[in-house]
């Protein structure tokens, strides 16, 4: 007697068609639950300088995600649900409290849960660097963004007074004021480099989550971005002080004053190039000793 055996298309179809419903379902429960903090978060993207970078970030992300995608599922479904059900409470508390950073965070934190409960941990190690980037482009709250601009705009001040001096320009420095003969620079929180820094410490955990291979060489790369955030900072207020005193006092604010804060970033962004070409040589250096 020949024992016979249904055909496996139905059934290869079956799991297929309830993956599909489960992915859809949730998907639309995280829609309806994190939607708020989503828009809003998009909206700070497109109106806030500070937090522009965020949409070069976000489809890179998504890329990165991509890429890094494995072939092994390995889903664990306890740790991912109590994951899911911590980032929910925090969200639930957070709106209470309108606080918009938390709220945002535990969005990010929910999309980690649902990797380790649909792909497992493996998964979520793998996409170490889109979810440390779209952390990283959640604004910061206001009452840290005010506790590091005021040091930063003194430091910048301090640096450009330093250079306008060196350049034998007279220069009275009060704070974050900086008086020249006829003319006052206020280094005001929107000059203090923290949009830079901010900005170039993304592009930091970019370049090195792309280019180099060691957690440390990272590091390095990391720490170096933000001397050169606070140095091109300081070059910044010195370029905009020897304007004002040399040419005009139109240079020190206007279209002038943005294009020159572009152009500079675009030079930290270089040196900071420079410097994981640099880490990227020793890497490859040491890793040729090692072999032989």
């Amino acid at each position: 007697m020949i024992a016979t055996s249904a055909p496996p298309g139905p059934l290869r179809w079956s799991a297929v068609r309830s993956d599909t419903t489960v992915l859809l379902a949730t998907a639309v429960a995280f829609g309806m639950l994190f939607w708020s903090p989503l828009a809003s978060l998009v909206e700070d993207w497109w109106t806030m300088p500070e937090a522009g970078h965020g949409l070069l970030l976000a489809p890179l992300c998504a890329w990165f995600a991509w890429r890094a995608r494995l072939a092994e599922r390995t889903p664990n479904r306890a740790i991912g649900i109590a994951m899911l059900v911590s980032a929910v409470l925090v969200r639930v508390l957070a709106d209470m409290a309108a606080e918009q950073y938390t709220m945002r965070l535990s969005m990010i934190a929910g999309l980690a849960g649902l990797t380790v409960f649909f792909l497992g941990w493996r998964q979520l190690l793998a996409w170490w660097l889109p979810v440390t980037l779209l952390t990283l482009s959640v604004p910061l709250p206001e009452i840290v963004v005010a506790g590091l601009a005021l040091p930063l705009q003194f430091q910048a001040s301090e640096l450009g007074a330093a250079i306008l001096q060196a350049r034998h320009v007279p220069v009275e420095l009060m704070g974050n004021v900086i008086r020249l003969p006829g003319h006052e620079l206020f280094v005001t929180e929107a000059c203090s480099g923290l949009r830079s820094l901010t900005a170039l410490l993304s592009l930091g955990v970019l370049v090195g989550g792309t280019s180099l291979s060691h957690p440390v060489s990272r590091l390095v790369l990391l720490g170096a971005a933000i001397p050169i955030a606070i140095v091109v900072n300081g070059i910044r207020v010195f370029v905009t002080g020897f304007a004002v005193h040399f040419i005009s006092p139109a240079a020190g604010e206007g279209i002038l004053h943005a294009t020159e804060g572009w152009l500079l970033f675009v030079v930290a962004f270089a040196a900071l190039c420079v410097v994981a070409w640099g880490v990227r040589w020793v890497e490859r250096t040491v890793r040729a000793r090692r072999t032989t």
